[in-house]
């Protein structure tokens, strides 16, 4: 694997104060979220990805509502009669050559979501995730033989994870593409080394207790990733890890393997078991639901930041050199692909 790296924190910085200049969205900031589509097309393109934007029409379809302020669980369901978003989706030129006997290599797909709710300028959430995706651009971008990787902007997350549903049905309905994993990055630049500050859902310790146990620890300091994943995307989550401890000394992560399985039949039971249904709060969980193998990173949102989803949360409460070090192990792990399988 060629090296790579380090990302740089003051390119994050800069990503993340262009995003989170105010609230981004169809429905209620429509022009912010073309500025900021724009924004992220011509870092993209600058790196040297060719770029689509992907238009979508959403019509009666099951969500959420994106005024549900700070409590993120129970989420409140709405039926959307109409939706129309587009997701953004990167490409190196030459990244998916034909292997012997005309195979191609499964993607990697690694993706953030650009909208935020009502109110809220969404640094954390969610213009670091995106930030870190523009940093991986750039640091594969230089890459004489280029990953079969994909990079995604997801459109109405905070509306029920209408533009990932979309963008893995169109993925994986590609003549000659199969989608071998998924990286999700949400809410990854926040950190606390304060004791007390890492909170951790109800019913937590029943269902997760590995990664309780860790946090308990640590003596719930909010100073970690969280690397959510399931049995089969276990090899991409310990690959990420290992990525991460060779970026930097202070970015701990904790590995929290979730014992539902990939299809429907784990949705249904993060319905029936709450604190599992706080493991599908983000653009990975429709790729769970078509059998992808994926994994979600996230600062795990209203569990450390009390500014999640509130107009508190801006571009200088977040730490720049860890989510630097977040973007430097996505990218490795990226350029290991598919080997990191």
């Amino acid at each position: 694997m060629p090296p790579i790296g380090p990302a740089g924190p003051e390119l994050l910085r800069r990503h993340v104060a262009a995003l989170a200049r105010g609230p981004r969205s169809r429905r209620h900031a429509p022009r912010a979220m073309e500025e900021a589509e724009e924004y992220v097309t011509g870092v993209l393109r600058a790196a040297g990805w060719q770029v689509a934007r992907e238009p979508f029409d959403a019509r009666l379809r099951l969500g959420s509502t994106d005024r549900h302020g700070q409590r993120a669980m129970p989420l409140k369901v709405r039926l959307h009669r109409g939706l129309s978003g587009a997701n953004l989706r990167a490409e190196l030129p030459g990244s998916r050559p034909t292997g012997p006997g005309g195979a191609r290599p499964p993607t990697l797909v690694v993706g953030a979501h650009l909208d935020t709710v009502q109110g809220s300028p969404g640094a954390d959430d969610n213009a670091s995730g995106v930030a870190v995706v523009l940093e991986v651009a750039r640091l594969l971008g230089g890459l004489a033989a280029p990953p079969p990787v994909t990079l995604m902007v997801f459109d109405m997350e905070e509306l029920g994870l209408i533009g990932a549903r979309e963008a893995v049905r169109r993925l994986l309905g590609e003549a000659g593409r199969t989608l071998g994993g998924m990286i999700c990055l949400e809410s990854v630049g926040f950190f606390s080394d304060e004791p007390g500050s890492q909170r951790l859902p109800a019913g937590a310790g029943a269902v997760m207790p590995e990664a309780v146990g860790a946090v308990r620890r640590s003596g719930h300091r909010g100073d970690f990733t969280l690397i959510v994943h399931r049995n089969s995307s276990r090899t991409l989550a310990a690959g990420w890890a290992r990525a991460a401890a060779a970026a930097s000394p202070a970015l701990p992560t904790v590995l929290l393997r979730d014992p539902r399985p990939d299809g429907p039949l784990g949705a249904a039971l993060g319905l029936a078991v709450p604190a599992l249904g706080n493991l599908d709060r983000s653009d990975h969980s429709p790729f769970w639901n078509h059998r992808v193998p994926a994994v979600m990173l996230t600062g795990t949102a209203n569990f450390r930041n009390a500014e999640y989803h509130r107009p508190g949360d801006l571009p200088d409460t977040l730490d720049y050199a860890r989510l630097a070090a977040v973007a430097t192990a996505t990218a490795v792990t990226a350029a290991s692909w598919p080997e990191a399988r």
